[in-house]
């Protein structure tokens, strides 16, 4: 193994949810060094963790309750290590969930996670679960200085980008600012991808979407090497990945 890849070493968050090969294949593609594991020391140490889920929301707490995770990932969360949730792992980093009754979340990011609405659309009947392709804008509170979301982990994926959808609920960030894309399904817009500090989170699966998916683990590879870069003093290279 290299220095370079030795220093970005991605732990996934192993709770017994979530489809954490494709994570794993994903990361590898793109340079990155991950591993999927659920030991302490191991997610503590790693260079970026992300955060996957496919399930209930009561479960997955349980799950990484019962595996004492909870801890470490709020520990994570609140130092300078990337973190991100993927699907359920983003609205894990909420305050609480409405799904099958009210559970509480990490709390990393102050929000709420909530139910889509089945509703018609002109001739169409809009049913929960989402399920397929869905379209990602930038979302309203921020301004894009001719670019869209330059600086963060969706730096270089187009406006209005194709992305893989499957889910039923949606986080409802307290704090609009920490919404970087919107994406409209039936009469709800929701946060699609949010990121707050060291602290990210897509509803879609970007490891499910095409190029552009993959963009966003070649983003969190630079965002990485910028976190490496100011531990060891180093000056900035490239076009770097800076918290939003």
């Amino acid at each position: 193994m290299s220095d370079r890849t030795s220093q970005r070493r991605v732990a996934i968050v192993d709770y017994g949810m979530g489809n954490l090969y494709s994570v794993r294949h994903a990361c590898e593609h793109v340079g990155l060094s991950a591993s999927i594991t659920r030991e302490r020391d191991e997610l503590l140490g790693a260079s970026a963790v992300v955060l996957p889920g496919v399930g209930a929301f009561g479960v997955a707490m349980e799950n990484l309750r019962a595996l004492d995770l909870l801890a470490p990932l709020r520990d994570i969360a609140a130092s300078p290590t990337p973190f991100v949730g993927i699907c359920l792992g983003m609205q894990l980093l909420m305050t609480e969930s409405q799904e099958f009754g009210l559970h509480r979340g990490l709390g990393v990011i102050e929000g709420q996670v909530v139910r889509l609405k089945e509703t018609r659309v002109e001739t169409r009947n809009v049913k929960v679960p989402q399920v397929g392709w869905n379209r990602i804008r930038q979302a309203p509170s921020r301004g894009n200085e001719g670019r869209a979301w330059p600086g963060t982990l969706l730096e270089a994926v187009a406006d209005d980008e194709y992305m893989y959808f499957v889910h039923s609920f949606y986080c409802q960030p307290a704090d609009d600012r920490a919404t970087l894309s919107v994406t409209r399904y039936g009469a709800v817009e929701f946060a699609s991808t949010i990121q707050h500090g060291s602290v990210a989170g897509v509803q879609f699966h970007p490891e499910r979407s095409g190029p552009q998916g993959l963009r966003i683990y070649r983003n969190l590879a630079g965002w990485i090497d910028r976190c490496h870069g100011e531990r060891q003093g180093a000056p900035e290279a490239g076009s770097p990945l800076r918290p939003a």
